[in-house]
């Protein structure tokens, strides 16, 4: 979380007390976010990846959060930040053996093994990992993902819940999961040949003719991301309703480009910015 400035000063008679200023953000709501793109969700959990190994590995040593609950989290600007540090600590449980290092949580208990310095290795950092596992990647990542990273995303929220058994592999996630893109062969190979023609309008728009989809980037119409034309077509051919689509020059934050779909192509207007294709029938 962005720190702005600080300050000390005396209130209500307390000595010493610490005023903070920092950055806005929107408070975390899990229904809310369930209900945004893929590609945002994904964007979400790749900083808590980021946030994760700076606590595992920050200038103070290995940092646990004792409240990990989304309560404690803030959106700003796409991304997760956490923005209540008064739960965190960087003391790692002492222990004499395995039995003292026991975690126990709703779902699951693992016990870590006590090491000959007489600590629970590595307990702050699985903590925050199984925490992340439980509240965020849970539900964030596989819900309505790409049909093709599925399989791949399964491996990984699975693993990254068992990380806790498997000693050194420490975030079996972190190599794969930024590595994963959008734009990548995992998306390419979900799309299948089209067997529609579409008659290609350059330079044109379809102001009207809108229908609801979901998940959409406008709420009055279906804007969707897409990795390349033959993708648009794929989308479109999917529904019933779609009798055109427009390829805009905006583009999402992993750089799919966003296109609007339409139920008719009646009245097609001018716009330098954009590509239309109408279903030929």
């Amino acid at each position: 979380f962005q720190l702005y400035g600080y300050c000390y000063q005396d209130s209500n008679d307390i000595p010493d007390t610490l005023t903070t200023i920092t950055e806005l953000g929107s408070p975390l709501e899990m229904i809310q976010l369930l209900q945004t793109s893929w590609e945002d969700r994904f964007r979400i959990c790749l900083s808590l990846v980021r946030l994760l190994h700076y606590l595992a590995h920050s200038p103070l040593g290995s940092v646990t959060l004792l409240d990990f609950r989304p309560r404690q989290f803030v959106i700003v600007d796409g991304e997760l930040k956490v923005t209540d540090l008064d739960d965190a600590s960087i003391e790692e449980s002492s222990c004499t053996s395995n039995s003292d290092c026991f975690m126990e949580f709703p779902a699951r208990n693992f016990t870590l093994p006590c090491s000959v310095e007489g600590r629970c290795q590595n307990m702050n950092e699985k903590r925050n990992l199984y925490n992340a596992y439980r509240f965020f990647f849970t539900y964030l990542l596989p819900h309505s993902a790409p049909s093709s990273l599925r399989p791949l995303l399964d491996k990984i929220v699975n693993a990254t819940g068992n990380s806790i058994k498997l000693g050194n592999a420490k975030y079996p996630f972190l190599v794969r999961l930024p590595s994963l893109s959008v734009n990548s062969e995992f998306t390419q190979k979900c799309v299948k040949s089209a067997n529609t023609k579409y008659k290609r309008v350059p330079a044109a728009f379809i102001p009207d003719e809108n229908y609801r989809c979901w998940p959409s980037y406008h709420h009055k119409g279906c804007l969707l991301s897409v990795f390349d034309v033959n993708e648009a077509i794929e989308i479109c051919d999917s529904y019933s309703q779609c009798k055109a689509f427009v390829l805009t020059n905006q583009t999402t934050w992993t750089g799919r480009q966003l296109v609007f779909f339409k139920m008719a192509s009646n009245h097609i207007m001018p716009d330098p910015d954009k590509i239309t294709y109408v279903k030929v029938t």
